[in-house]
């Protein structure tokens, strides 16, 4: 393994002389003669491991080159050690506010600059290692909770679609035309985790009517219209941001854009945008789809509905941009076809 790189930066080449002196039989040394050039030195991969900073420096002094390096997300984990003069308890008190993790006086000591660096490159591998480990077990928690709701999502499917692929393929839809909005990728990847739930209420739904072979007729219709509000109470006690909007879907994504749809009659941007995205994704895959009340649909017709059905079904704005992801859209299909 390549020895650590240590950044000194001091506008005095003596002392930059002397620290190197200290630490290069352990460390690879670079060396900054200001503030600016310290941070051009930084902005470059690979990064130090560790930064001596001087404080009283021209034009930029250590602690405004530490500040703009906490700020930036790229070099805030970079550990700083100040090198400095300044003795008062203020100024030490100032350098560690600032995000230092260690403040040394001059006149150095030698020993106690290479414990101090070793120290602290120490607890930085350590501090590595642990956000490493906290985010494979994160990214674990995340792919478990995944397959929980695709299963629970795919256990009402299968009352009615005989593989349960459908809430598999309509959440990477969703995924899709939810990635072509202004919206963070925090919010389309709770989409993309909570629309699988869309259906959850048809477990309250009876085998026959889910699984009749023709046209539903009156109370038969109006009892099956009941499984977005089904799905709604099951999911209504929980409030992890990822289960409320499974409950907002669940409960609004029969809506229409033109106030037609269930179960309240909601339309235009009243029905909430994940409810509006799922809508189509929904759909498309339901017509692509053979169910035991029809066949499959041919792409290019299943096409044509939604968007025929823009303005009246579907938000207008939603169906371009389901247009526009259209090839992505079939290659989920083949990929998760069943």
């Amino acid at each position: 393994m390549d020895n650590p790189v240590i950044l000194v930066v001091d506008d005095n080449p003596d002392n930059i002389n002397l620290l190197s002196s200290v630490l290069r039989n352990d460390y690879k040394v670079k060396a900054a003669t200001s503030g600016h050039k310290a941070l051009e030195i930084v902005a470059r991969t690979p990064r130090p491991d560790m930064i001596l900073l001087d404080v009283m420096m021209p034009k930029m002094d250590g602690y405004q080159v530490c500040e703009r390096l906490k700020k930036d997300p790229t070099t805030a984990h970079i550990p700083v050690i100040f090198v400095t003069a300044k003795i008062a308890v203020e100024d030490e008190t100032r350098g560690l506010e600032l995000g230092a993790v260690d403040y040394i006086t001059k006149p150095i000591n030698p020993s106690l600059v290479r414990a101090r660096v070793h120290t602290h490159l120490a607890l930085s591998d350590q501090n590595r290692e642990l956000t490493r480990q906290v985010a494979e077990k994160t990214e674990e928690l995340n792919q478990s909770r995944l397959s929980v709701i695709q299963t629970l999502g795919r256990a009402a499917e299968y009352k009615d679609n005989e593989t349960g692929m459908h809430v598999i393929r309509m959440s990477h839809y969703s995924r899709l035309i939810a990635q072509q909005l202004d919206v963070s990728d925090h919010w389309v990847d709770l989409l993309f985790n909570a629309s699988p739930m869309h259906d959850i209420g048809k477990i309250g739904i009876v085998d026959a009517i889910l699984r009749k072979p023709g046209r539903l007729e009156g109370e038969e219709w109006q009892e099956m219209k009941r499984h977005s509000e089904y799905g709604a109470d099951i999911l209504r006690q929980h409030t992890s941001e990822l289960l409320v909007m499974a409950r907002e879907i669940a409960l609004t994504h029969h809506e229409k854009w033109d106030g037609s749809g269930y179960p309240a009659g909601l339309s235009g941007t009243d029905i909430p945008l994940s409810a509006r995205i799922v809508a189509i994704a929904d759909v498309f895959d339901a017509l692509t789809s053979e169910r035991p009340y029809k066949p499959s649909w041919p792409v290019q017709e299943s096409v044509a509905f939604i968007v025929d059905n823009a303005g009246s079904h579907f938000d207008p704005q939603l169906v371009q941009l389901f247009q526009r992801c259209l090839p992505e859209i079939l290659a989920i299909r083949d990929q998760f076809a069943g």
